[in-house]
């Protein structure tokens, strides 16, 4: 058996190995009778089954018959017997424990004497045991700094014992309600996606744990101000930066009936406000609405006694909802502390691209909660709901200047990456700078021209797409455009490929340009262009070749 974390034996089921423990091979499965009757898809989208997966479906209330009959329906082929026994062993424990927050207390519940014994018998979680099975049977306290431990060591790669954060917020009567609504116009704004999405994270009056990924521009704001009106109780928003934070403050005024004196913003240049209000409505017993930064709570360092304050008034609150937006940096060394300081009874992650570059995004499952729901970019675009996209892919030779020193042997990927970067062919076309990679409101933007990136990151690449996303009040067949430029011959090239992969999964394809005619452009040479000139052109390239290696980016992202 293959071994875990701490070298206990996991329990992850595995599909891509047969009961040998040799890799499987699919490729000899029969086609079903009715196979040549059935039409060809105009879009083939490819989806892997994961133990995540399964879990999320089964945590939004599939059941495991109801997701082999539907595969079964679908797929071109029977189903195979193992991949039948991989769907029933991911899904049979799934709802079997339970993190449960209590008066600032965390217990795991668990109604199945057979999983209790599982998990007290675990030496982690036997370690983090705080009290022993309560009366009932039913429950144990675990210490709240080792959270995050206890539900990694229960995930699919521990215990296979995943547990859910389920709020029962109808019968909350402890936790003070803020007291805010959705206004009747938010009501009539909410799409048919975005009431689906909330309706995977409720349901029997329980509010669910997890992630809801929609594409930019699509309205991730009113969904997370439509889960935290819907729970009612105090609600801790976290953003990536200063201005999200001022979005979110915004959004919650316009699309609910909150009340000034009830919701606040927590920043560096911002104290004063919350300070005096966690202290009022502590003092008034009644739900705050607070949004802040997750640096603001997560990064360590030097902080003022007033700081220091706020962050502990933070941390001693009983939050009914955390919403987390852009919840992909969470996995992050310095952001993941917030989740483990702050108490909440449920989390609500919002993202347009559930990526990440490293191997930290499969620690969203026990961080924050399975996936609840993601819409299709293209599905959404015929509708309407987004722009409709169209992608280019537009290509520069190198000038012979920054040729000749891009293909020195003694080079160094910082400085080769400067220079196709910088290549001056690029700077004759708005460009987007690396702003564009969090959250900007820029709805009447339909042009966006790239011309340097942070080496092969998806995410960025989706982002900054995303900029233009937001549905636009033309008709024509496309409505946004999306231009990257690259220099052919180098590395660059490379990049593009792997920055580009996210879209096209989506559905998105990047048409390549290799020659511009521009008629109503100058001539070039003709000096009326930027870096048009041999003599520009030189001066550029001197200060390229002349620049810090500090302020030339860092190593190179495809060999680490």
């Amino acid at each position: 058996m293959e071994r875990g974390d701490n070298g206990r034996p996991s329990k992850k089921p595995k599909f891509s190995y047969n009961d040998n423990g040799e890799k499987g091979d699919y490729n000899k499965l029969e086609w079903k009778p009715d196979h040549p009757n059935r039409p060809l898809a105009e879009l083939i989208h490819e989806y892997n089954l994961t133990p995540e997966s399964l879990f999320a479906a089964a945590s939004t209330g599939l059941e495991t018959e109801t997701i082999i009959s539907v595969l079964n329906k679908l797929s071109k082929n029977n189903l195979a017997k193992q991949l039948i026994d991989f769907i029933q062993s991911s899904t049979a424990n799934c709802g079997k424990a339970k993190l449960v927050l209590k008066n600032n207390r965390y217990f795991v519940e668990s109604t199945f004497p057979e999983v209790m014994n599982t998990l007290l018998n675990d030496k982690l979680v036997s370690e983090e045991k705080i009290s022993r099975i309560t009366s009932n049977g039913k429950e144990f306290e675990i210490d709240p700094r080792k959270v995050q431990d206890v539900m990694k060591c229960c995930s699919q790669d521990g215990l296979n014992y995943p547990m859910v954060e389920e709020y029962n917020y109808r019968n909350d009567s402890v936790n003070p309600n803020v007291g805010m609504e959705l206004k009747p116009q938010a009501h009539a704004m909410i799409r048919p996606y975005q009431c689906k999405s909330l309706s995977m994270m409720f349901g029997n009056g329980k509010a669910r744990s997890g992630i809801i990924v929609l594409p930019c521009g699509a309205g991730k704001s009113l969904v997370g101000v439509s889960a935290a009106s819907t729970i009612g109780k105090s609600c801790l928003c976290l953003a990536t930066n200063g201005v999200s934070v001022d979005q979110w403050v915004h959004q919650f005024k316009l699309w609910s009936t909150i009340r000034d004196q009830q919701i606040c913003h927590f920043k560096s240049d911002c104290k004063e406000e919350v300070e005096k209000m966690l202290i009022r409505r502590k003092n008034n017993v009644a739900g705050v609405v607070l949004v802040t930064t997750y640096s603001m709570l997560g990064c360590g360092g030097n902080r003022s006694q007033q700081s220091k304050n706020i962050i502990e008034e933070i941390k001693n609150r009983e939050w009914g909802l955390i919403l987390m937006d852009e919840v992909h940096v969470t996995p992050a060394e310095s952001f993941r502390n917030v989740i483990q300081i702050t108490k909440s009874h449920c989390k609500l992650g919002l993202t347009a691209t559930l990526l990440r570059e490293d191997d930290k995004i499969s620690d969203l499952n026990f961080l924050i909660g399975p996936k609840l729901y993601e819409a299709n970019w293209l599905d959404l675009a015929k509708c309407g709901y987004i722009a409709n996209m169209e992608c280019f892919e537009v290509r520069y030779e190198m000038t012979e200047s920054f040729a000749k020193y891009y293909y020195k042997k003694e080079n160094s990927f910082e400085r080769m990456q400067a220079l196709y970067l910088m290549n001056p062919n690029k700077f004759r076309m708005l460009f987007m700078s690396k702003v564009g990679d969090n959250p900007l409101d820029i709805p009447e933007a339909n042009v966006i021209i790239e011309i340097s990136w942070h080496g092969g990151s998806r995410r960025q690449e989706a982002q900054c797409l995303g900029r233009i996303l937001r549905a636009k009040k033309s008709k024509e067949k496309y409505n946004a455009f999306f231009y990257s430029l690259v220099s052919t011959h180098t590395r660059e090239m490379e990049f593009a490929a792997k920055r580009q992969q996210f879209l096209v999964d989506q559905g998105y394809s990047y048409k390549i340009i290799t020659r511009l005619n521009l008629p109503d452009f100058p001539p070039l040479g003709s000096g009326a262009l930027s870096y048009d000139t041999l003599e520009d052109q030189r001066a550029l390239l001197e200060k390229v070749l002349s620049a810090r290696k500090d302020i030339l980016g860092g190593q190179d992202p495809l060999l680490h």
